[in-house]
């Protein structure tokens, strides 16, 4: 199951009452002396995804509605079924809050994308690369030649590249088939494609349901999961940002103390069986919710991949816009009194 402190239960309500504290107090750090405070926003727009379990959590349970009534702020919330989607909306302004994988999110930010990295909701393995179960494919270097079905400027496409370099291959030596997540998964059980870069809960769906096994895992290739608000959000709203974190961190405690609740919500959003829903939350850590050093290490070592397969422009300095993506400060006050601080 999971990865949470076993003692989360029974500290939870302490650490709400935090939360409470920590949430005005994050607001009042972001206004600058002599300026009132900004209205709150008539519409709060956000996304939801079957890979990110608390966004599930709190929609199902209408916390966030909660949060904001007093303000009578509307919540709006919009299905993402990849990190391009997220990111798609975010860059439109369609949302001001959407959840995606640290690398495709850097690749968004090189091109020009307005985000900024404010909170982890996962550490995952949510991606590997999936045959079927009689597949003759045993090893990366037989996917030379091959098709593969992958969601492009997701974490799994990225996952795919980075996989085939560490045999010798490139994107050129494969032909990648562009299909949302469960279009992949379709597209490999039907043998339209010859491995597909699966993303939970699909590839757990996959595995339970068809049999599909998992060629290549490598966790450290799976980038964080990361919530992204609009850098005017940001800016504009920085009270609802601080609710919205402080509904966030509830969910990440109520998950730790309700691992067959959050199971069945997952199931029921995701309209995948239960055994599926247990699988794909086993393979997340939602113990890490602070941006930082590990953040900041983890995704340079990576973005040279984003050079070599000339997914950004050329002189692009990944590090800076990864330096620019992850903002280090901004949930500390609520993650801080979550934690007993």
């Amino acid at each position: 199951m999971p990865s949470y402190p076993r003692h989360a239960k029974r500290r939870q309500t302490g650490r709400l009452a935090l939360l409470t504290a920590a949430t005005a107090t994050l607001a009042l750090a972001f206004l600058t002396p002599g300026i009132a405070r900004a209205a709150p926003p008539a519409e709060l727009k956000l996304d939801y995804a079957y890979y990110s379990p608390e966004s599930l959590v709190i929609k199902r349970n209408g916390w966030l509605e909660q949060e904001l009534a007093p303000q009578h702020t509307q919540v709006k919330w919009v299905l993402s079924l990849g990190s391009n989607r997220a990111l798609e909306y975010l860059n439109s302004g369609a949302i001001d809050i959407g959840s995606t994988a640290g690398l495709a999110a850097v690749l968004a930010k090189a091109n020009g994308n307005p985000i900024r990295a404010v909170y982890v909701f996962s550490r995952p393995e949510w991606t590997a690369l999936v045959v079927r179960k009689d597949s003759p494919i045993k090893t990366l270097a037989d996917l030379k030649g091959k098709k593969i079905a992958a969601t492009k400027g997701t974490d799994p496409f990225l996952f795919t590249l980075r996989a085939l370099h560490t045999a010798g291959l490139s994107r050129d030596d494969v032909e990648i088939v562009n299909l949302q997540h469960p279009d992949g998964r379709t597209a490999l059980a039907n043998a339209q494609v010859d491995a597909w870069a699966g993303l939970d809960p699909h590839m757990a769906a996959a595995q339970i349901d068809d049999g599909a096994k998992l060629l290549y895992r490598n966790v450290d290739f799976n980038t964080w999961g990361l919530l992204d608000a609009r850098e005017d959000f940001i800016r504009d709203h920085p009270e609802t940002l601080a609710q919205v974190l402080k509904v966030y961190e509830k969910a990440r405690v109520w998950i730790a103390a309700h691992p067959d609740e959050t199971a069945k919500i997952v199931a029921e959003e995701s309209k995948l069986s239960l055994p599926v829903a247990r699988l794909q939350l086993s393979r997340n850590d939602f113990s890490r919710p602070q941006p930082g050093a590990q953040q900041l290490a983890a995704l340079k070592a990576a973005a040279p991949i984003l050079v070599q397969e000339q997914l950004v422009k050329p002189g692009t300095d990944l590090n800076q816009v990864i330096d620019a993506l992850i903002d280090v400060k901004t949930a500390q006050p609520v993650i801080a009194a979550n934690s007993g601080q």
